[in-house]
């Protein structure tokens, strides 16, 4: 299984973006994907997932109503469409897969990261 993310880059306050986590050796299965994002000197803290069925669940209250999750699983990709953008939002950011759905913090495969600069 790899993961490979995209869309990252440097964006003003308040602009959005888009980041995308295309999936490749993930058939036949059921795989959740997860966002995560580790800024300088700060853990790497879990944002958003989605499982198979397009569920999703939030794990950050700081982007409720700015970010969302969504995957096309015919193009075996996920998406993290970012709104309002915040310099705090400034981060590398991560996807993960795991089988199963969302629960759980265990995930088996990642990604090698974007970079997402939010500054004027």
């Amino acid at each position: 299984v790899q993961l490979v993310e995209s869309g990252g880059g440097l964006v003003q306050p308040g602009n959005s973006l888009r980041l995308s986590c295309a999936s490749s050796g993930v058939t036949g299965e059921n795989f959740a994907i997860a966002w995560f994002r580790q800024a300088p000197e700060n853990e790497r803290e879990r944002v958003l997932c989605i499982d198979t069925y397009g569920g999703t669940t939030y794990y950050l209250d700081s982007v409720k109503g700015r970010f969302t999750i969504s995957r096309d699983n015919a193009k075996r990709t996920v998406f993290l469409q970012m709104s309002s953008l915040k310099p705090e939002d400034t981060a590398v950011y991560y996807c993960a897969a795991k089988r199963g759905g969302c629960f759980g913090t265990v995930y088996d495969y990642w990604g090698q990261g974007t970079q997402v600069t939010v500054s004027s």
